[in-house]
């Protein structure tokens, strides 16, 4: 049965009975023939850089498979001295990538090594495939020695884990990151019940009011933005999406204090900002385990932890829900905002969840002076039974300005009625930290 291919020096010796790979005691003393690694796609020729790096790293000790017959070998005796597998993965074969995740489980399940080959590949293909299991990645074209690096990286993997583990908790000779690990952050999610009504604005000059208000008390204030399609927070607060920050969501389940202090990028020096991916995602990107590992190491990282989500409901709304100490619904006076809230305050009595932590918000709230707009907002009130805890003035078009600026309303315009609305919840809420801490 012809299943797999050795390659010697760039040519192809097929071995029909064995299937490419030598069985244990089968020549031993030609060592030579002794296959070490395989490389797996579903046409190994179409990349070539590929093989000239497999037979520099491995000579002639290399075979290659199939999707369809890589499985099948590495549960037998012929895979008995694979130290690891490189699995080539193309455009092609995104829209089917069964095949491709068949064969990482395998060869996890056998304790072999995966090191993935990516070409032209999205970044939620690649994503769903190292949850899978693979060990190290590196993209084609290869770069001159990426392989190399990527085997090496895969072969220590269970070297680093005992000294993580023990050094986390010497960390107290480093000043700057003994301090984060035993926070207690206060988590605040904002949430926009309809597409423009203001949320991520709020959400990001709240970060930074807090963040200002809270320095001389050494106090740490973080943003985050899940939403992972098309979160703005980045674009509000002029900081990068960087790959970084991708990288550390795509292992986000591994994730320490270290790695989130490097995904962060920084406004001002002061506020830190874990910025949306690069491309757009899905949001079920990360599940609601990897969301609540991400919160709890987000918690004892820093004092106030604000979290800009996205509108759409998801499997880890939940898990935001439950961390939340309060949860801010943002809402307009129009009728959307109305039916939203109601569909939304459903949702959450019907699966018994804590709606008392909502606190919802009116932005561009009626001036004082606008008695119909005052009864509009109570009629609204009273037919959704909930109460507005904070009203927001319309900031108007400095508001939109200092977005396409890159910079918070205290910087830009601190004299903005909306500024200073939101200053005064920044206030409000420092105040309720030093409560808790009494």
């Amino acid at each position: 049965m012809q299943i797999a291919q050795l390659r010697v020096h760039g040519h192809k010796k097929t071995r029909a009975e064995t299937g490419g790979l030598k069985m244990n005691g089968e020549d031993n003393n030609e060592n030579s023939d002794v296959v070490r690694a395989c490389a797996v796609a579903q046409n190994i020729e179409d990349f070539d850089l590929l093989i000239e790096d497999m037979e520099a790293e491995y000579g002639e000790n290399w075979g290659g498979l199939t999707f369809e017959n890589a499985p099948d070998i590495l549960i037998s005796d012929l895979a008995s001295n694979l130290e690891c597998i490189v699995i080539a993965v193309g455009k092609p074969d995104e829209d089917n990538l069964a095949p491709v995740a068949n064969v990482i489980r395998v060869a996890k399940e056998q304790k072999i090594n995966v090191i993935l080959v990516p070409h032209d590949l999205n970044t939620v293909a690649l994503h769903q495939l190292m949850r899978m299991g693979a060990d190290d990645f590196a993209p084609y074209p290869l770069p001159e020695g990426a392989l190399h690096d990527a085997i090496e990286r895969a072969n220590d993997i269970p070297e680093p884990v005992a000294p993580v583990v023990e050094t986390a908790p010497a960390s107290a000779a480093e000043p700057a990151s003994a301090p984060l690990g035993n926070r207690q952050g206060i988590v605040l999610p904002v949430y926009g019940l309809a597409g423009g009504v203001g949320a991520s604005t709020f959400a990001a000059n709240l970060a930074w009011e807090l963040q200002q208000n809270l320095v001389k008390e050494n106090k740490k204030v973080c943003i985050l933005d899940f939403d992972f399609q098309y979160g703005s927070v980045s674009t509000y607060l002029d900081v990068p999406r960087t790959e970084q920050a991708f990288e550390f969501l795509s292992e986000a389940a591994a994730a320490d204090a270290e790695s989130l202090k490097q995904a962060m990028s920084t406004y001002k020096d002061r506020l830190d900002v874990l910025p949306a991916p690069p491309d757009s995602l899905p949001l079920e990107f990360i599940g609601a385990e990897e969301v609540d590992h991400l919160i709890k190491l987000a918690k004892r990282s820093y004092d106030f932890v604000i979290i800009d989500l996205p509108q759409a409901l998801v499997s880890w709304s939940e898990t935001i829900l439950d961390h939340a100490h309060l949860y801010f619904g943002l809402v307009e006076l129009d009728m959307r905002s109305a039916q939203n809230t109601l569909r939304f305050l459903r949702t959450l009595k019907a699966e018994d969840l804590p709606f008392e932590k909502v606190q919802f918000v009116l932005n561009r709230a009626p001036k004082f002076t606008d008695m119909n707009g005052k009864t509009r907002v109570k009629r609204m009130a009273d037919s959704l039974e909930i109460v507005f805890r904070f009203q927001l003035p319309d900031g108007g078009k400095p508001v939109a300005n200092s977005g396409d600026e890159g910079e918070a309303l205290k910087e830009l315009v601190p004299k903005n009625p909306l500024r200073k609305e939101i200053l005064k919840i920044a206030k409000t809420l420092s105040e309720m930290a030093g409560d808790d801490e009494g």
